[in-house]
Order: structure tokens, then sequence, then C-alpha cells
């Protein structure tokens, strides 16, 4: 099925997409930094777009006769990290994501945030859109690291299939997930040099320091050296400060699972914003696998239906 990626920043939800079996045909963003990334790794076109004037934008979207529409519209006035203010005008974003789905209606689409944005005004408008232009939506908050990602990271999915029943998909999210979380030693092996490494902290009520044997936690859009005067958290994975450092920009783009090969360039601030904003690639790929696996199963008992109620044929000899 054809795909175009919306607010795709440097093109982690395309490349779990495109890895899962999706042709993915287009993408939109309006970061000039991030472009030049996905430019650099995708042959199909990215687009500079500010989609706050989705009308405009329509035309250009609906030229690639999409089949899903995925996207993460910018999450800053949700996250726990940011201000949570949805009057800073960002979380109209979500919004608009919803008029350009009910305006194309595509079979599917598939929209990535954080898991705030469920207690948000903006995503309640957004889905009686959605629910107004006859999608059946399926949410679902999945922890990336049980879904092939080394990764403590929580994000909202909100699946919608055109003419489909609520929920429907979410069986197929939960069903695939893996036992345990992946720790960053069984993803990465001896990669990194090192057992322990330091994560800043959003406050110094948390720990800073962390073991390659847990899932590493949620990379941020910061990454700063350890403080001179750090003070250990009684829940740090090691003391010794001689063998701990911050992991760097490209060792933080693996945890997110982007490929060795994939092309990081601008500059450092830039690369550690569009890094931490990223969906985790394996993680879109697990719900683009799931995605498919739903699709094929329901064409599938479709083709069971009409087999059934098929009029049976008597087969009679030629003389």
């Amino acid at each position: 099925m054809r795909v175009v990626d919306l607010f795709s920043g440097c093109g982690g939800l395309s490349l779990g997409f495109q890895n899962a079996g999706f042709e993915v045909v287009a993408a939109f963003e309006n970061w000039t930094p991030a472009i030049k990334v996905y430019e650099r790794n995708f042959t199909h076109p990215i687009y500079l777009a500010n989609l706050v004037d989705w009308q405009n934008n329509i035309q250009e979207i609906e030229q690639f006769k999409p089949g899903v529409i995925i996207g993460g519209p910018p999450c800053q006035d949700f996250s726990s990290a940011g201000k949570r203010d949805e009057s800073l005008g960002r979380s109209d974003l979500t919004i608009c994501f919803a008029e350009i789905v009910a305006k194309i209606q595509p079979a599917f689409f598939v929209m990535e945030n954080v898991e705030r944005i469920q207690k948000s005004a903006k995503y309640a408008v957004a889905k009686e859109i959605l629910r107004a232009a006859g999608y059946g939506l399926s949410e679902q908050v999945l922890d990336a690291s049980f879904c092939g990602v080394p990764q403590k990271r929580k994000r909202f999915f909100c699946v919608g299939e055109l003419g489909g029943d609520e929920a429907k998909i979410t069986p197929y999210l939960l069903r695939n997930l893996a036992g345990r979380p992946l720790t960053v030693r069984e993803y990465l092996g001896e990669s990194l040099g090192v057992e322990y490494y330091y994560r800043h902290p959003r406050s110094y009520q948390r720990r800073g320091i962390f073991s390659i044997d847990e899932p590493s936690p949620t990379v941020r859009g910061v990454n700063r050296p350890i403080p001179k005067n750090y003070q250990f958290h009684p829940g740090d994975s090691s003391q010794d400060i001689e063998k701990i450092r911050p992991l760097t920009t490209i060792e933080r783009s693996y945890i997110q699972t982007f490929p060795k090969g994939f092309i990081f360039e601008g500059s450092k601030t830039d690369l550690e914003q569009m890094i931490g904003n990223a969906v985790p690639v394996k993680l879109a790929e697990y719900v683009g696998r799931c995605l498919i696996e739903y699709i094929m199963e329901s064409e599938n008992l479709g083709v069971k239906k009409i087999v059934e109620t098929m009029p049976v044929q008597l087969c009679l000899p030629l003389f």
C-alpha cells in the first residue's frame, strides 16, 4: 500500500513502515535540517510544508493517492518534557492531521504521539473529525522496549480504518509484544564499549546513570555531559564516575534503532533534537507489521465469507 508521511522529521516512521513492507511514496515536513537528513536517506520526495495551512497542501498530498497516511504531529504541547500548554499552537497540528485524513480518505491512517495526548482537548476534537469521516479508531499506548527497541519509551498510537469497527486493530498491536523488555546489550552487544552511561535527568530527583543490561531511558532532544558536581542518586547503576560517559549523538540514534548506514548530517544541536523527536524505527516497523497482519487476515476472512455464501454449482457430464 502507498504511504504518505506527514510531520515526518528525519524519517523514523517512514523507515519503519518501509521496512515492514509498505511503499512510502512521499513525506511532508516543516523543519529544514530534518528535511536535509531525510533526503540523504530516501529516494522518494519530501516537501517543505507548513501543514497548519493544510487546505493549501491537500492537492499536493492527494496526488500520491495514499492508501495509508502516517504521521507524528508535534508533541511538545502535550509532552511531560514540554510546557503542557495546548494554547501554544503546535497542538493544533493534531487537528490538522485529522482534517487531512478526513479530506483525503485513505483506507488507513496511523498517528503517533506522547501518552498524555489522550487527555487533551485538541485530540478529542481530532477524534470527532475522524469518526465523523467514517473511521473506526484503535487506540493503544506501546512501550517501545517490548517492540524491538532497547529503550523505555511509551508512545500513543491511534490507528484508523475507513469503515472499520472501533478497537478492531488493537488486539494486533498487543498480541505480538515481546515477553520482556529489550536491553541495550541485547540489541547493541558490546559495541558501545561501556557498561554504564549517563543520561541527563529532567531533575536531580531522578537517577542519571544507567546500565546496558536494562533498556535505555527515553532518548530526548538534549544530551549533556556529566556535571562536575553531580550528586549520585540511590537508583544509579554505578558510582564509578571514571568509567561513565554520556552516549554520543550517533549512539543515541542506534538506541532509537536507526541503522548504522543511516546518514546524519547537520549541527550537533539539530541532530540531537531530531533524533530525540524521532519515532524509533523498530517501533514504527512493529506497528506497520501489525497493520499488515490485520489487513491480510481481513482479506483472507473476506475471501472465506464470499466462498461460503456462493451457491453450489452442480458439475454435470458433458455427454
